[in-house]
């Protein structure tokens, strides 16, 4: 199979392709979930994923020695969408040393202490690191929403404290995406039944993700009103069609790739002398090599 570098339609943009317009409102419905893009099939995606990951270690390795910008990547998606499988196969490939995954699930006591902001903050990546979010601070006007845990004064007012966090970490020198992997109702049963066919799967079973599915309008509303409300050129949302794995792993491993390429990070300055530094090496490796003799 020739190169997928060289055969994708030139014309098309990962990102135009899956960024929502600003100031749009978004019905979810309109979407579809089983897209597959530029590529000819599996096979042709995979390979392309492939390359991409590679570029994207690369990358990542000069952001992580440059040690001056930043990326934050959000993964918000219904359950058995493919948020472990997308970090599994794309995002955890990049040099652990400088990324890291962070779960978040129901708060605890001593988060719940705090605002509800805390123990996001205490996440968001420094110089030269990227964090990756396994659910977000956006489950604080999700979750909090449809469940009634909150009152509506409460969870409306998040929205703008949400922007304003973002910005902060954007005048930071932190790069935002933001991803909702979008799965349609019977791809999202599919998978259930997957799991329970599946005994190493069964940690995963769980009678809540049945009632989530009764309320799928009310989340699907509140997602809406999420990508309204919080989307802006410095902190995009994506959604990704998700009912085929594959094109889920490449479409985010495009976009994550083309924006570490406009951030461009650059490997730091020499400041030692290469010259001394030959002639030193030079010197051992000749004394080495008089010792075997």
């Amino acid at each position: 199979m020739s190169d997928p570098e060289w055969d994708l339609d030139p014309k098309f943009d990962f990102i135009e392709a899956h960024r929502i317009a600003t100031g749009s409102r978004v019905s979810l419905d309109d979407i579809d979930t089983q897209m597959e893009g530029p590529f000819r099939g599996k096979d042709h995606g995979r390979a392309f994923t492939h390359q991409a990951v590679e570029d994207i270690r690369n990358l990542q390795y000069r952001m992580f020695t440059e040690a001056k910008q930043s990326l934050l990547i959000v993964l918000q998606a219904p359950d058995a969408a493919g948020k472990d499988g997308l970090i599994r196969k794309v995002l955890g490939q990049m040099n652990p040393q400088g990324c890291r995954t962070y779960p978040f699930k129901v708060p605890n006591s001593e988060e719940l202490a705090h605002d509800f902001l805390w123990r996001i903050h205490a996440c968001t990546p420094a110089a030269g690191k990227v964090s990756i979010f396994n659910r977000s601070h956006y489950e604080d006007v999700l979750v909090v929403r449809v469940e009634n845990i909150v009152p509506k004064s409460v969870w409306k007012e998040r929205f703008e404290l949400i922007n304003d966090f973002e910005k902060l970490l954007v005048h930071r020198g932190t790069r935002i995406l933001k991803f909702y992997l979008h799965i349609s109702h019977e791809e999202q049963l599919e998978r259930f039944k997957k799991r329970l066919d599946d005994p190493t799967k069964h940690w995963k079973l769980n009678a809540g993700d049945y009632d989530a599915r009764d309320k799928a309008a009310a989340y699907r509303e509140a997602y809406e009103d999420v990508f309204e409300k919080c989307h802006s050129k410095d902190s995009p949302w994506h959604i990704i069609p998700a009912d085929k794995k594959w094109y889920r792993d490449a479409s985010v491993a495009a976009i994550v790739r083309q924006t570490l390429q406009e951030m461009d990070p650059q490997l730091p300055s020499i400041d030692a002398d290469l010259d001394e530094i030959r002639r030193l090496y030079e010197r051992e490796s000749a004394e080495l090599q008089a010792n075997k003799k």
